[in-house]
């Protein structure tokens, strides 16, 4: 081994398996739990005819009113093509509509329709048993445990200066 490399022994590799003790290891853990969630979370999305990609914008729609594209695009971590093609798809479906910005002629908000708030009150009656399922394996609190402990992991408080 030449001597500037480093000594696999001396730092451990990232594996993705439980017990990983990596540098990457927590970064690997939440991505496999988003994917498990994400998929379960789809399954129960599908009968509505909608993916979790649909929900996301949904989502900010109903936490924020009429939101600009660029503003979705940034509040669900996609790319402005990305949104584009999913309010094109959500307009197609009855659930969402842009409309024009006072003061902006180029500017268009995106709105939830009144389909699209039953089809969000649907969803999360139809993820009521999916989430159960996914935590399942958890013991009395941890679920509470959990979502706390990832809330703060996602949300930490803002540095004051």
């Amino acid at each position: 081994m030449p001597a500037d490399a480093p000594d696999p022994a001396a730092s451990p590799r990232a594996t993705d398996r439980p017990g990983d003790e990596s540098p990457f290891a927590l970064g690997l853990l939440l991505r496999r739990a988003h994917w498990r969630a994400a998929a379960v979370m789809g399954e129960a999305l599908r009968p509505l005819g909608i993916e979790l990609r649909h929900f996301a914008v949904l989502i900010v729609l109903v936490n924020q009113g009429p939101t600009m594209q660029r503003d979705l695009a940034m509040a669900t971590g996609t790319d402005k093509a990305g949104v584009m093609r999913v309010v094109d798809d959500l307009e197609r479906k009855g659930l969402a509509v842009r409309k024009a910005v006072p003061g902006d002629r180029r500017a268009r908000a995106v709105e939830i329709t009144p389909k699209g708030l039953e089809l969000y009150d649907a969803a999360h009656a139809a993820a009521e048993p999916s989430t159960a399922s996914l935590v399942g394996e958890l013991k009395p609190g941890e679920t509470e445990l959990l979502t706390n402990l990832l809330t703060r992991f996602a949300h930490p408080p803002e540095n004051k200066a």
